[in-house]
């Protein structure tokens, strides 16, 4: 059996920020939202997006690419007497496809394609909505 773990290493950066970088050498810069760079809660939605997109497109793009994948994923962020966090998620699609029969057959598969990923199989969504721990230690 593959190895099923996942990781990501974080580095602070000169001047503040930080870099991302996964295991097959990609970075991404993310910040505290006050400069161009993403914000974490920024890439979590980002994730769950992503996460849901991938999914959605391999369904259906079997069958036709799409002339249109747009998403917008949202939360309303609150503090509260269980601290910070998001509320009310959101994750809104706009996908068109081609005329014609591998049209169709597409559409006829987008909402099956968006059952699964937010049933089954969107890590990130599926990890978000059933709540798992998380433990931080200091190595």
């Amino acid at each position: 059996m593959g190895d099923d773990r996942r990781s990501i290493e974080l580095e602070r950066l000169p001047g503040g920020g930080f870099r991302a970088t996964n295991v097959r050498g990609g970075t991404l810069t993310l910040g505290t939202g006050d400069r161009d760079e993403f914000s974490p809660v920024e890439l979590l939605l980002v994730a769950i997006a992503g996460c849901s997109a991938v999914t959605v497109d391999a369904i259906t793009a079997r069958h036709a690419v799409p002339t249109r994948f747009e998403m917008e994923m949202s939360g309303r962020k609150v503090r509260d007497d269980q601290g910070q966090r998001l509320v009310d998620l959101l994750l809104e699609l706009v996908a068109e496809f081609p005329e014609g029969e591998d049209g169709d057959r597409a559409r006829e598969r987008l909402p099956q394609a968006i059952r699964r990923t937010h049933e089954q199989v969107c890590t990130v969504s599926r990890t978000v909505q059933l709540g798992t721990p998380i433990e931080f230690v200091e190595a």
